[in-house]
């Protein structure tokens, strides 16, 4: 297959952001021609246009599924940006012993780690009589990072650096071909929901959250799609519930009803005061 044109490109680029968000700016030819051309080849196409047609003419979805996981990163790790646990650990969850139920949702969870580590959390805080309050939902448009996070398996060198207990409590150390690796066990697993969600499609369905994860998501999407989804996170949030971002993303130039809490983490009115929304 040749190079990608700037037609296919374009195409490429159209797809992508109608599908899923995904903001494909120029400069990006390259990766998008590496991560394609593979699949081009498999399915005996000769050019990624006639690609962008057979994902069209898919009506299973499997083919649209499949450009999802090739062109999106998924890069995380357990306690990934600690502060926001730190959060969790000595601000948000305490209050909430006496509740009846809390939720907390993992937007773009790719393979776990992050909702795993929001339940150990969690585990720490409310202590186990209490555990069972805790609803989490964990989403990601990606069957495949799902399909990883479900089965909660890791290299074992992802422990180095948890608190410790975390290794002996949590997790099971792999034998034999597994040998290696460290399985989440099975009744912590069995705490997290994890369900496939594509942020650009409604989930007003969804019940009111404590608290939303949406972190390192954001940054591939363009303004507008942002200060939508923003919006729409906001709805989902009880007042007073939490709604944490990237430390790498911000929300500066998007209009929201949200209360500036400090880098990365933001705020629903516990009251509804809310009016044009803010721009910071």
């Amino acid at each position: 297959m040749q190079g990608l044109t700037e037609k296919e490109f374009r195409e490429i680029r159209e797809l992508a952001y109608r599908s899923f968000g995904l903001d494909l700016r120029p400069g990006k030819e390259a990766l998008v021609n590496a991560r394609l051309a593979r699949r081009v080849q498999e399915l005996g196409l000769g050019s990624l246009s006639e690609y962008v047609e057979a994902v069209k003419a898919d009506r299973t979805g499997e083919e649209l599924e499949r450009l999802i996981n090739a062109l999106t990163t998924n890069h995380t790790s357990f306690l990934r940006e600690p502060q926001h646990f730190a959060l969790l650990r000595e601000t948000v969850l305490p209050p909430l012993r006496g509740r009846g139920g809390v939720r907390i949702w993992s937007a773009g969870c790719s393979t776990g780690e992050e909702p795993y580590t929001i339940l150990f959390t969690a585990a720490d805080v409310l202590g186990a009589e209490r555990i069972g309050a805790l609803e989490l939902l964990a989403t990601d448009i990606s069957t495949r990072v799902l399909d990883t996070a479900k089965a909660g398996i890791y290299p074992r060198e992802r422990l180095e650096g948890l608190p410790p207990g975390w290794a002996q409590r949590f997790f099971q150390k792999g034998e034999g071909r597994w040998e290696g690796s460290v399985r989440v066990k099975r009744e912590w697993r069995a705490r997290v929901e994890f369900r496939r969600l594509n942020l650009m499609q409604d989930f007003s369905h969804l019940p009111r959250f404590r608290v939303i994860f949406c972190r390192n998501v954001m940054i591939y999407f363009d303004k507008p799609t942002q200060e939508r989804l923003v919006a729409r996170f906001t709805d989902r949030l009880e007042p007073g519930g939490w709604f944490l971002i990237g430390h790498s993303e911000g929300l500066m130039g998007v209009r929201h009803e949200l209360d500036y809490v400090k880098p990365a983490v933001y705020r629903k009115p516990s009251r509804s005061a809310l009016g044009g929304g803010r721009s910071v």
